[in-house]
């Protein structure tokens, strides 16, 4: 049996570009053309695995979306354009590239559990973590990472899954995929309120699943320190408290300090410490087992550069320098407080 690799993992492809939601959408074919640059420069163009991705079968989509939805999504294909929301159009090869995209993340996770990759990035869209198990919004047409926690439990037998989501969005899909289970942990930094308007600190998941949902909503302007901060303070304790089997990440990037959607203000410097971070929970609970899937961004430069920060973070040549050390709880204490004061019922860690 082959020992476990060092290597990063990415899931690039051009068939992903072939997804066009239609001229001047922000969600345009150009993010990904901005990222996959950064694979033809000397420096990357070796340096990462490339993990091929393959389609989602019917059967596999079914365990996170209903039939009709499968069915609305497969009878836009061959059309110039369908629209399923006020924001989500797509086009004609758009419901083969959605099936490459949820099959680029189990490509991925295969590649993981077959030593191949010690952790990995699927560079895939479209984006996936606002669609519900039966409704297309927000971009998204299926729930890429979603069904990878799905992927992770019914091929691999998992049974504590954490999904880590820094988009500036709340991923309402993914919240409700496993609002009332106990075996994934859902934790989400987003702007509130704002689009889709979910994620107060209240939803906080009900049955078997309550205390396992784990909302810290912000009120906007948030830097790096902050994110850092909350992510150290409150994340890590919950966390190495839930001793998740793997880490996934919903990695949007329009947190960006220039991104067009959003008014946060992290750099790249701060991708790669909220990367180091996640990376140090892995490494404690998981044996380092991290994988990110691409969710939103749209300043195309911004995000090629934090990109290229996470990647060199996860590849071992961090941008940050050895003494790195996140920021305490004064660098974002009403929030911190809030946040222990809402979920310390669940989670002594925070008491």
């Amino acid at each position: 049996m082959p020992g476990p690799s060092t290597k990063t993992g990415v899931v690039t492809d051009n068939r992903y570009m072939e997804h066009d939601p239609g001229s001047y959408h922000v969600e345009s074919p150009e993010r990904l053309r901005a990222i996959y640059e950064l694979f033809e420069e000397p420096y990357f163009k070796d340096k990462f695995v490339k993990v091929e991705p393959r389609q989602a079968t019917h059967e596999e989509l079914s365990w996170n979306h209903s039939k009709g939805h499968i069915k609305r999504i497969a009878a836009t294909a061959g059309k110039s354009v369908s629209h399923l929301d006020p924001d989500t159009r797509t086009s004609e090869t758009s419901y083969d590239v959605a099936l490459l995209a949820v099959g680029g993340v189990f490509s991925l996770i295969d590649a993981l559990f077959d030593k191949k990759i010690a952790n990995g990035f699927a560079l895939v869209r479209p984006p996936g973590h606002h669609a519900e198990a039966d409704q297309a919004m927000g971009f998204c047409l299926f729930n890429n990472i979603a069904l990878g926690a799905h992927y992770l439990i019914n091929r691999y037998g998992l049974k504590r899954i954490l999904i880590v989501d820094w988009d500036i969005h709340h991923g309402n899909g993914t919240q409700h995929s496993f609002y009332d289970r106990p075996d994934v942990l859902y934790f989400s930094t987003h702007q509130f309120p704002y689009y889709p308007g979910t994620g107060d600190f209240s939803e906080a998941g009900s049955g078997a699943g309550e205390g396992y949902t784990v909302n810290v909503p912000l009120p906007g302007g948030q830097d790096e320190g902050e994110y850092m901060a909350i992510f150290q303070n409150i994340l890590r304790p919950v966390a190495l408290e839930y001793k998740p089997e793997i880490v996934l990440v919903s990695a949007g990037f329009d947190i960006y300090h220039k991104d067009p959607l959003g008014t946060m203000q992290v750099t790249e410097k701060g991708f790669a410490g909220l990367t180091r971070i996640l990376m140090d929970i892995a490494k404690t609970c998981c044996e380092g087992r991290l994988l990110l899937v691409l969710e939103g961004g749209y300043n195309l430069t911004g995000q090629k550069e934090s990109v290229r920060a996470v990647l060199n973070e996860l590849s071992g040549a961090s941008i940050l320098g050895q003494d790195f050390a996140p920021p305490g709880e004064d660098r974002a204490p009403s929030i911190i407080k809030r946040a222990k004061e809402a979920h310390k019922k669940y989670w002594p860690c925070l008491r």
